[in-house]
């Protein structure tokens, strides 16, 4: 069954964003996307500094399967990557929400579903 937390915030393609204090959210992928993917091999983040725009690809996650844009949920500046996925993209599998996090950012509020509309978007 797909784990979908409910202090979490969702994308329609399908990143979580978890706010943070000041501003700054974490983002990483959700735990139905990691296991429609197969097991990731290579993600692709962007860089501190960068200012992304919602809905505009930022990166790119790879898998066994195929290689999918990673689409910002939320306009803002990269304060920070999870430079550890470099080395074991496995983690976005083994653990979407926790060391499996892709980036954080100083964002703009952003119109994201809470969990219950993001489990009927995925029909969990």
């Amino acid at each position: 069954m797909t784990d979908i937390p409910d202090d979490l915030r969702y994308s329609p393609d399908h990143l979580w964003v978890r706010p943070g204090t000041a501003g700054v959210v974490r983002v990483g992928v959700t735990d139905f996307a990691q296991d429609s993917l197969g097991d990731v091999v290579a993600v692709t983040l962007p860089r501190p500094g960068l200012t992304v725009r919602a809905g505009e690809a930022c990166g790119d996650i790879e898998s066994t399967k195929s290689v999918n844009d990673l689409i910002a949920p939320a306009a803002g500046k990269v304060l920070a990557r999870n430079d550890e996925l470099a080395g074991r993209p496995e983690l976005v599998n083994a653990d979407p929400y926790g060391d499996g996090w892709l980036f954080e950012l100083s964002a703009e509020p952003a119109d994201l579903l809470d969990a219950a509309n993001y489990r009927r978007l995925v029909g969990a």
